[in-house]
């Protein structure tokens, strides 16, 4: 389906601005260039984000929503390619991780984490956003892990809040580490070490003969 005009310019200002923060911050990133490089108006600008505040949700919220959809889209694969939960979630892994691998020159970054060394650059709506992502990420991945050990037999209780933000950690450290080697392979590797210990985690010990 096509964009409508209105949608298409809104769409080339978050993803130019989006490049920007990414590539130098938030602070960094001027109305003025994304103006230039989207080739408007400042007004036209303006009819679309009140302020840097209100682009900044907006850049937030799209993040969110491809983040979702990604997610959705590996572990409802690996589920369906899986005889159990746990399975089902080293597949979806072992399928985020191809997917990282698969990306030219890698990921370009985390806009969540951008903004929690800026935090100072935005109100309290944008600060609420990004801290409401990182809990919703956590509640996706504890609603996983807990269909994991609700049929796995485990000898100790496993903290899910704590897994599941291990998920998270395991995503935004495998970002800012390729970043900063500029090796994409390291995001893919860290999730596939994460997968390997989920399940030794999960997986019951087979007893020696």
């Amino acid at each position: 389906m096509m964009m409508g005009r209105g949608a298409a310019t809104r769409e080339r200002i978050l993803a130019i601005t989006e490049t920007a923060v990414l590539a130098k911050g938030f602070g960094a990133t001027s109305i003025e260039e994304v103006i230039a490089e989207a080739g408007i108006t400042k007004s036209g600008f303006f009819y679309h984000f009140r302020d840097k505040n209100e682009l900044a949700r907006a850049l937030l919220q799209r993040y969110m929503e491809r983040d979702d959809a990604l997610l959705d889209d590996v572990f409802a694969r690996g589920r369906e390619l899986a005889t159990d939960p746990l399975h089902g979630f080293l597949v979806g892994l072992k399928l985020l991780a191809e997917t990282m691998a698969d990306l030219p020159g890698g990921h370009p970054g985390c806009l969540v984490a951008t903004y929690c060394y800026q935090e100072r650059l935005f109100d309290r709506g944008v600060r609420e956003l990004y801290q409401n992502i990182v809990l919703h990420w956590r509640a996706r991945f504890r609603l996983l892990l807990s269909e994991v050990v609700a049929q796995a037999d485990v000898d100790e209780p496993v903290d899910l809040d704590s897994l599941a933000d291990m998920v998270s950690t395991v995503i935004e450290g495998g970002l800012v580490l390729g970043r900063a080697t500029g090796d994409p392979e390291i995001l893919p590797n860290q999730l596939m070490l994460l997968r390997d210990y989920i399940r030794r985690l999960f997986e019951p010990v087979e007893a020696a003969p």
